[in-house]
């Protein structure tokens, strides 16, 4: 019995000859190879299924098409959408938009060379650019800062204070999960150090504290603060200052992981009252670690400020490298908290702008987005709701802000919000009763237009 060769894919120089003749130009011939192969690989797979040979035109064609889709932004770029939830910092679309400050210093720090360690003067290597580090200085009153990659480094780093099998306090309320199913205690383990609990879940006293700090037990007490839940009922815990007094004493020091950390009252805003850093270093705190990217409303980083002595042996502890921002983030952490600086966070931060939307304004743009989408579609079922936001991000759990949507009523609103959630102007949107609701408040002005002209895409009366 006579047995067929099974027909095989080209060479490699055979396509990479078409594509000559093409005139498909590439600086870097390897990389072109390489995309050449991966073609020619799945061609040879298809072939060993049994299915027919592709023209050796039609592969290098194939070719040129990955080249070509290499250079489109939404394979390099997270896509632009448009956040209808209401969730102000919604860590699942990148959490608020950066300030315009922001932007442009990150642009204009990655466009070219700079003084990123660099003396000018000497003309020999300086100090790392610390622009940020100084506005942080000067806003909360510490000794020093330090800017990290986010907050979980800042921790990481903190708590290697207490050394390698040193051991760290924490209260049993505050062995939280931080995000991403990262655990306070995993936390402790990963950087070497021994944890002791004091207290229990719901009540803790600063009295727990002193039997481990009396005895040398532990160096450094950690206090997290519940940015990401809330525990409510037969509660106490323990005062900041009260624990900073026994922790000194006993030479311990403290440092206070706020997570969100605003640097404005949030109770100016209708929102309960956040700790500020400036407020815990008041209290007693050694260093105090918050997020860049959260109620500060700027890029993703940690900041540490605190004592001038601890926040040099973190700056120089061999992790600090491996978590350092780079140029670009450095600018823009440093232009967001210029902002503060100036006095214009309310004005030009975008989490601060969203969050003191006034319901009425937001009521008034429903109006038009019902009216002009009732007009296009001639449907009479598309209502104004009265909604509540929820700030996100793991900040003020519980806090809500009322807000004002739109509702548009569907047979399948789970298929119309995949739809919503695809093409070239997608909308992430609540899904309430059958309905999708497009809550405004975190939706700008200038994208009313496009919430219309979805609706129109979509709306055909229901049945």
């Amino acid at each position: 019995m006579t047995t067929m060769a099974r027909a095989r894919p080209p060479s490699v120089d055979r396509i990479l000859g078409i594509l000559a003749a093409e005139q498909v130009e590439v600086s870097e011939r390897d990389a072109l190879v390489a995309l050449v192969r991966d073609v020619l690989e799945e061609e040879r797979q298809r072939l060993a299924a049994g299915a027919p040979p592709t023209p050796d035109g039609e592969l290098a064609d194939a070719v040129t098409d990955r080249l070509d889709r290499l250079d489109d932004p939404e394979l390099t770029i997270p896509p632009h959408v448009i956040n209808a939830t209401g969730v102000i910092l919604h860590t699942n679309l990148g959490r608020s938009p950066w300030p315009r400050a922001a932007r442009l210093a990150a642009v204009a720090a990655a466009r070219s060379y700079g003084y990123l360690e660099f003396d000018p003067e000497s003309g020999r290597r300086g100090q790392r650019f610390r622009a940020g580090e100084d506005h942080l200085v000067a806003m909360t009153g510490a000794e020093d800062a330090l800017v990290v990659t986010n907050n979980a480094a800042a921790l990481a780093l903190a708590v290697g204070l207490a050394g390698r099998r040193g051991a760290v306090v924490v209260s049993r309320g505050e062995l939280v999960e931080i995000g991403g199913g990262v655990r306070i205690p995993d936390v402790l383990a990963r950087a070497g150090v021994r944890l002791i609990e004091v207290g229990t879940t719901n009540r803790t006293r600063a009295a727990d504290f002193e039997a481990p700090l009396a005895a040398g037990a532990a160096r450094v007490v950690l206090r997290v603060h519940p940015s990401n839940f809330a525990i409510r009922g037969f509660t106490e815990s323990a005062d900041l200052a009260e624990v900073a007094a026994i922790a000194h004493e006993h030479g311990a020091i403290v440092v206070d992981d706020l997570g969100s950390g605003a640097l404005l009252d949030t109770a100016l805003f209708g929102l309960a009252h956040e700790p500020t850093p400036s407020e815990r270093l008041a209290q007693g705190a050694d260093l105090v670690l918050f997020s860049g990217d959260k109620l500060v409303g700027g890029p993703q980083a940690g900041l540490v400020v605190g004592r001038a002595d601890l926040v040099e042996r973190l700056r120089r502890d061999p992790l600090a490298r491996a978590v350092r921002p780079d140029k670009a983030i450095l600018a823009a952490v440093a232009a967001t908290l210029a902002v503060y600086r100036a006095g214009r966070a309310a004005l030009d931060i975008p989490i601060w702008q969203l969050i003191a939307r006034e319901p009425a304004q937001l009521r008034a743009r429903a109006e038009w987005i019902v009216g002009t989408a009732a007009g296009a579609t001639g449907r009479s079922d598309i209502d104004i709701v009265d909604l509540e936001s929820p700030v996100g991000g793991g900040s003020l759990p519980g806090q809500v802000l009322p807000s004002v949507g739109v509702a548009v009523p569907f047979a399948s609103a789970a298929r119309a919000a995949a739809t919503l959630r695809s093409g070239p102007d997608r909308i992430l949107a609540r899904i309430i009763d059958d309905a999708i609701v497009f809550d405004l408040r975190t939706v700008a002005p200038f994208d009313d237009g496009t919430i219309v002209r979805r609706i129109g895409e979509l709306a055909a009366p229901r049945r």
